[in-house]
């Protein structure tokens, strides 16, 4: 049978493709841009016929429609491996659950631990290649992973995805699919907000911590997007990627010849990274562009691989950290945020590196809902905020009001540097704090 024959017998609407679920069912859909569209909505008109559905995905892209026709989650039962802004809200409502991890471990969890735990997985490719081979396009993280211990495997083939170069673990074989549905649905991009004022001063205290030749890593959010901006507009040349994140930013970089991947030590050449989210404009470039390679997390975000390459700097965001040094990037207490995803992996990899810097950036305030300002340094974390990084492993920390090493430094020098890029109004408050839990050195100089 050739492989078009094949494609055609596996091809079944989305409505016939989801009575393969069954109650009690784990279903994987993948992660933001892999998550399926016609399937989601198929899936949701079975809601009365299905008990005791539960759905493994990282990071939805839009509100899924099982949400829409069952908002208190009483046949679909949610667990996200990191949260996007939807993701937040059904967990507000108590129908979104986390899965704690590490990024590296993701392909992990599936082949050591959850083996006997992917009933059906369920995702969106660009369509198959003449020699009959689908593609994990914008999401090859931690896709071939699933497949290898999926039961039932259903593709949704959507034209609009681009075809991501690897790498490895990149492909899937129509052999290895039991249904095919086709669905042109949107190709979603994730737009990246305008940076404020402070936002640029931030990037402006990274730019300083940059060389040439430097390898970057890109975390999600804004402020990275607006660190990669400026490096396209520097001075700065034969700049890397080795990213779990492909964004914006490193097209920017590459079309302003800055990206060039020459003084990489591992994929020379190559930009490297595990999963995309952006603009339209990114799609296009990934699309059978062979100077990306994408790879599964196990290698972007190996910190033993990560270190391989020399001045890598990898660039992350987080919610608050406090006079310790502990750094919280997924939660506000209780309230789930994100997730850890792999800033710990790419803090300790790039500190590893010969000449590498983990750098993590954030406000130094914000203000509540009534107006009043609240300090993102604090003396302790909330009760219930979850620790991203510990405070053996922070590195260089920078707020609008400069940077501070805390790497190999007392709890007092930590106090202390921390305390210099708090906001102005907010430093004799933590002062105060810093003296009470015992951290604080009359020598200081603030």
């Amino acid at each position: 049978m050739s492989y078009a024959d094949e494609y055609r017998s596996k091809l079944v609407s989305a409505e016939e493709a989801v009575k393969i679920v069954k109650s009690g069912d784990w279903i994987d859909w993948g992660q933001i841009l892999s998550n399926p569209y016609a399937l989601d909505t198929a899936l949701a008109a079975r809601k009365d016929d299905l008990d005791d559905i539960k759905i493994r995905l990282v990071m939805s892209a839009k509100v899924h429609e099982i949400w829409k026709v069952d908002p208190q989650g009483e046949t679909f039962f949610m667990n996200n491996w990191h949260f996007g802004g939807a993701d937040r809200a059904q967990h507000d409502k108590g129908n979104a659950y986390h899965i704690p991890n590490l990024y590296r471990n993701n392909p992990l969890f599936y082949r050591k631990s959850l083996y006997d735990d992917v009933d059906v997985a369920m995702f969106r490719v660009p369509p198959m290649n003449k020699h009959g081979y689908f593609n994990f396009s914008c999401s090859v993280a931690v896709l071939r992973a699933i497949c290898d211990v999926a039961k039932k495997i259903v593709v949704e083939v959507c034209p609009g995805l681009p075809w991501a170069c690897g790498g490895r673990e990149e492909l899937l074989h129509i052999s290895e699919v039991d249904y095919i549905v086709e669905a042109d649905s949107p190709v979603v991009e994730i737009p990246v907000p305008p940076p404020t004022e402070t936002d640029k001063k931030i990037a402006e205290h990274v730019m300083k911590e940059m060389v040439d030749g430097a390898c970057i890593q890109l975390g999600i959010g804004g402020m990275p997007n607006v660190v990669g901006t400026l490096l396209a507009e520097s001075d700065l040349k034969d700049l890397g990627c080795h990213s779990e994140m492909l964004c914006d930013a490193f097209f920017h970089l590459f079309e302003a010849g800055k990206l060039t991947n020459k003084r990489k030590s591992i994929d020379t050449g190559k930009t490297t990274y595990a999963f995309a989210a952006g603009s339209q404009f990114l799609y296009d470039w990934i699309d059978n562009n062979p100077s990306l390679a994408a790879y599964p997390t196990t290698y972007t975000n190996d910190p033993y691989i990560i270190a391989m390459n020399d001045n890598v700097v990898s660039i992350n965001s987080c919610i608050e950290v406090d006079l310790y040094g502990q750094i919280s990037s997924e939660s506000s207490g209780t309230r789930h945020i994100s997730g850890t995803g792999g800033q710990l992996d790419f803090v300790t990899g790039a500190y590893s590196s010969r000449g590498g810097k983990a750098i993590i950036c954030c406000t130094s305030s914000y203000q509540d809902k009534q107006g009043n300002l609240q300090s993102r340094i604090v003396p302790m974390l909330p009760q219930g905020s979850i620790v991203s990084v510990p405070r053996t492993q922070a590195h260089i920390i920078i707020t609008e009001y400069g940077k501070c090493d805390l790497a190999g430094r007392s709890t007092w020098e930590r106090a202390e540097r921390i305390i210099t890029i708090a906001h102005p109004d907010l430093r004799d408050g933590l002062i105060k704090e810093a003296q009470n839990m015992k951290i604080w050195s009359r020598s200081n100089k603030i």
